[in-house]
C-alpha cells in the first residue's frame, strides 16, 4: 500500500530516463499503468492459488512469493526510469498478487466447525489489520517521497515487508497448515458438485468487478483530482496522494462499528446475509462519484473547493467497501470446497483484477469529452456512478435465487 499510494505521483512528476532527464507520464497514461498494475496484481492471485491448492500448500506460498515481492521493490528503489519501473511492477505484481488469495483463505484454515461463529469478526480484524498498516503507509510513504526521493520512498516499504516476510517463517510452527491436494485436485475440480458452487458465485465476482472500477481510482483519477483542491484542512497542508489515507483510517473505525453494533442491529430488523451485504454496499458506492463529479464541475467553474468534500466521498465509498469486499472474503472462504479455497479466493480477486483492466481499456475509447487538458471532466465521473447504480440495481435477483452452501474444514486432532 506505501508504493501504490505514491505510483501516480511517482510516474507524472519522477519519472526518468537513462540520462537522468524527466521523463513523466501524461495523466492519461499514468491511469492506464496504474489499472493495468493493480489487473496484474489482482490476476496473478489465481496462479499462486493453483500453486498453493496443487503443489505448495498456502504456507509455502506465502513464503516463497514473498521473496519476489520484496524483490520488486528493491528494483523500484535503484532504477527510477520506465524499464525499472515496468520489471518492478511486473515483480511486485507476481509476488504481492501470488499471495493475496492465499493468505485470506490461509486466515480461514485456522478455523474449523467450532468457531465458524468467528469467521465473520476475524475476516474483520484481518482486513482492520491490513488498513492500519496501510493507514500509517498512506500517511507516511508520500512523505518519504517528497523528502528523499522514489529510491527511500520505494526501499522503506520493501524493507518492512522483508521483515514482515522474516516474523511470517518465524510462526511457521504455530499455524495450522492445510496440505496440498496434489493429483487429487483433479478429481476434486471434475467433481459436480464443485463445478455447481463455483459456476455459482461467477455472477457475483461479475458485478461486484464494476464495483472495483470504481474503488480503485482513488489512487488514480482521485489523486489527481486533489491537485487541484484546496488542501489546506484540519490545520494540514495535505500531499495529494496523503488524502488516500482517509480510506484505511476509516476502516479501522468502520470494522468494529460494523462488526460489532451496525449489523447485530440489522439483524433484529431483517435476515441480513452476506449478499444482502453486498447489495448495500454497491448502492453506497453510487453517491460517492456523483460527490466526485460535482467537485470536478466545481474546478472546471474556475473554483478551488475544500479537500473536506473528498474526504466525505472517501467515507462513504470506504462504508461501501467494508459492506462489499470484507463480506466476499468471508462468502468466497465459506462457499468454497474445502480443497479449493484459494482457487476461488483467486477467482474472486480476478473480479478486481477485471475491473481495473475495464477502467485501462474505457480510458483508451471514452468519448473525448472525458478528458480534456489531460484533467478528467466531471461527466468521466457522472457515467462511473450511472454505471454504478445500474450494477447495484441488476444485482438485487440475484439475492432471491443464489442458494448458498457452506464448506469448513473438519476438525481433527494432531
Amino acid at each position: 500500500y506505501g508504493m501504490k499510494t505514491i505510483l501516480i505521483v511517482f510516474m507524472t512528476q519522477y519519472l526518468i530516463d537513462s540520462d537522468g532527464q524527466l521523463d513523466v507520464l501524461s495523466n492519461q497514461d499514468a491511469t492506464s499503468w496504474y489499472h493495468t498494475f493493480t489487473f496484474a496484481v489482482y490476476l496473478t492471485p489465481l496462479i499462486g492459488a493453483i500453486i498453493s491448492d496443487i503443489f505448495l500448500g498456502k504456507y509455502k506460498t506465502i513464503l516463497l512469493l514473498s521473496i519476489v515481492y520484496c524483490l520488486g521493490h528493491f528494483t523500484l528503489a535503484i532504477d527510477e526510469t520506465r524499464l525499472g519501473l515496468m520489471y518492478g511492477l511486473t515483480l511486485i505484481s507476481i509476488g504481492a498478487g501470488g499471495i493475496k488469495s492465499c493468505v485470506s483463505a490461509h486466515v480461514g484454515d485456522q478455523f474449523g466447525k467450532s468457531n465458524s461463529h468467528l469467521l465473520e469478526k476475524v475476516f474483520g480484524w484481518f482486513y482492520l489489520s491490513i488498513n492500519l498498516g496501510a493507514a500509517a503507509s498512506t500517511m507516511l510513504t508520500p512523505i518519504l517521497l517528497k523528502l528523499y526521493g522514489p529510491s527511500i520512498a520505494f526501499g522503506v516499504p520493501g524493507l518492512l515487508m522483508f521483515i514482515a516476510t522474516v516474523l511470517f517463517w518465524a510462526g511457521r510452527n504455530v499455524f495450522i497448515h492445510i496440505p496440498p491436494s496434489g493429483k487429487d485436485f483433479v478429481n476434486e475440480i471434475k467433481n459436480k458438485e464443485n463445478i455447481a458452487g463455483i459456476i455459482q458465485l461467477l455472477p457475483v465476482y461479475i458485478f461486484i468487478m464494476i464495483f472495483w472500477a470504481l474503488f480503485d481510482q482513488t489512487g488514480s483519477t482521485w489523486v489527481l483530482q486533489a491537485k487541484d483542491l484546496n488542501r489546506h484542512w484540519l490545520g494540514i497542508n495535505w500531499l495529494e496522494s496523503q488524502v488516500q489515507a482517509v480510506n484505511p483510517i476509516m476502516i479501522l473505525i468502520l470494522v468494529p462499528l460494523l462488526s460489532y453494533y451496525i449489523y447485530p442491529w440489522l439483524k433484529t430488523k431483517f435476515d441480513l446475509t452476506p449478499l444482502r451485504k453486498i447489495s448495500i454496499g454497491l448502492f453506497l458506492a453510487v453517491p460517492s462519484f456523483l460527490i466526485i463529479g460535482y467537485l470536478q464541475y466545481q474546478i472546471e467553474l474556475g473554483f478551488k473547493p475544500s479537500i473536506a468534500w473528498q474526504v466525505f466521498a472517501y467515507a462513504i465509498l470506504t462504508t461501501s467497501e467494508v459492506f462489499v469486499s470484507i463480506t466476499c472474503l468471508e462468502f468466497s472462504y465459506t462457499q468454497a470446497p474445502n480443497s479449493m479455497k484459494s482457487i476461488v479466493m483467486g477467482i474472486f480477486m480476478v473480479s478486481i483484477a477485471f475491473g481495473n483492466i475495464f477502467t485501462t481499456i474505457f480510458n483508451k475509447i471514452m468519448p473525448a469529452s472525458f478528458i480534456v487538458a489531460d484533467k478528467y471532466t466531471a461527466s468521466y465521473f457522472i457515467f462511473y456512478a450511472a454505471l454504478m447504480l445500474c450494477t447495484a440495481v441488476f444485482f438485487l435477483p440475484i439475492l432471491k435465487y443464489f442458494k448458498p452452501k457452506t464448506y469448513l474444514h473438519k476438525e481433527e486432532v494432531a
